[in-house]
């Protein structure tokens, strides 16, 4: 409780337009607080519908304490379960990815169905009951291609979500594509500082050759202001739309979500060093056509993206600990494109390989300086940093109101 009273008093007390307090960025007991209040409660992005096709087939992932397992069962649903065995609680599935035919704990084999039903627990007493044993479900949607899981016991509506963005996703067929390519990196920094340096570009110039070949510095196009005021913008927008590309910036009224279609530069169509596409099968026909740019989503705390007419790259943030962030990279490809044909992986995945180690070593200068006891929070640009404004407020306000038990607070996860 006294962590949670501090802070709330620099919640409360926070400077407008500058950064956090240092504790926010390097505290155990603040991180723990970040985790209770939105990671173990809010929805969470953790990979694509295409990674697990087939009945059987399925993914782990660690969020804070909790293994998860995302599998696809028979009737062809995809579930997310507690990766935590009911008898003594080992991990269940121990591999990245994999495919079974059934769950089989490697302890003591405990079995179970690809729904998390309990099949077989062998020489346990009368009276045992296998249905009181299953594997604890976790709440999952999936949109565009996309799955999300909450770890709350009543998650917030996802609803919202899913209307704004389905649309916006739908062109591009996600579902209908492959992972050609998967790259995890660990920054040494927290979390929210990963996110302030995705929110703006003003740093692009002196860091970023290989993107800024491609993608536009301008505040309007990272930031959530100005954007309507661009002719540029506007135009890219009237193009996309009477294509029927759904492109006009669309932001949750409590700024946990963005999505809008933005214009390359120099004529670019994709994320490469000469500008041109990186795979010759476009991701569907009907982002066949030419310049229709890059469409820019994210959702806190765990996503952002950029959805190309030739593939996708989707990044996954999960924390790690109070000064440690893991971001998962995917490059996601028409299914029938073929390597070496249709694409190289050293073509598909340059820019943005580049670009992610350029940002690790950003982050991690960056926490290297806050650790410092004389650091104190800083002002931001508006002009250029008005990104990194937009999340440190959606993060101090829905801080704030949980912290509180305000409108969106839920039970804790049991």
């Amino acid at each position: 409780m006294e962590i949670q009273t501090e802070m709330l008093r620099k919640l409360k007390t926070r400077r407008e337009g500058y950064s956090l307090d240092r504790a926010f960025y390097v505290d155990p007991g603040y991180y723990r607080q970040d985790l209770e209040q939105i990671w173990y409660r809010d929805w969470l992005f953790i990979g694509h519908d295409c990674e697990i096709p087939r009945p059987g087939n399925y993914f782990t992932v660690q969020v804070g304490e909790y293994p998860v397992v995302l599998v696809r069962d028979r009737q062809g649903a995809i579930r997310a379960l507690h990766n935590s065995c009911r008898h003594r609680g080992s991990r269940v599935c121990t591999q990245h990815r994999g495919s079974s035919a059934k769950l089989v704990c490697p302890y003591h084999q405990w079995t179970y169905e690809l729904d998390g039903r309990l099949l077989f627990a062998r020489q346990m007493p009368e009276g045992f009951d296998p249905a009181e044993h299953s594997l604890k479900a976790i709440h999952c949607e999936t949109v565009g291609g996309y799955i999300f899981i909450s770890l709350a016991d009543e998650p917030v509506d996802f609803r919202q979500f899913r209307e704004t963005v389905a649309a916006y996703l739908a062109p591009h067929r996600l579902g209908e594509t492959k992972v050609a390519f998967e790259s995890t990196i660990v920054e040494k920094g927290n979390w929210k500082l990963v996110w302030e340096n995705n929110r703006e570009c003003y740093h692009c110039a002196a860091n970023h050759p290989e993107l800024c070949r491609t993608y536009p510095e301008a505040p309007t196009v990272t930031g959530v202001q100005g954007a309507m005021d661009d002719p540029e913008i506007g135009a890219h927008w009237r193009k996309c739309e009477n294509a029927g590309l759904p492109s006009a910036f669309r932001i949750a009224p409590t700024g946990q979500f963005r999505m809008t279609r933005m214009p390359l530069i120099n004529g670019a169509e994709s994320y490469t060093m000469s500008g041109q596409s990186a795979v010759l099968k476009p991701l569907s026909p009907q982002v066949n056509a030419s310049g229709i740019g890059t469409l820019l989503l994210f959702h806190y705390p765990t996503t952002w993206n950029h959805i190309l007419g030739d593939h996708a790259i989707t990044f996954r943030v999960l924390p790690l600990g109070p000064e440690l962030t893991e971001v998962t990279t995917k490059w996601l490809v028409n299914k029938e494109a073929v390597e070496g044909v249709d694409y190289t992986i050293e073509d598909l995945t340059h820019v943005w390989t580049e670009t992610n180690d350029q940002d690790r070593q950003i982050v991690e200068e960056n926490a290297f300086g806050i650790r410092s006891p004389a650091y104190e929070p800083g002002p931001y640009s508006a002009e250029h940093e008005g990104g990194v404004m937009q999340f440190v407020e959606w993060y101090s306000s829905f801080m704030l109101d949980r912290l509180q038990g305000g409108a969106t607070h839920l039970s804790r996860v049991a």
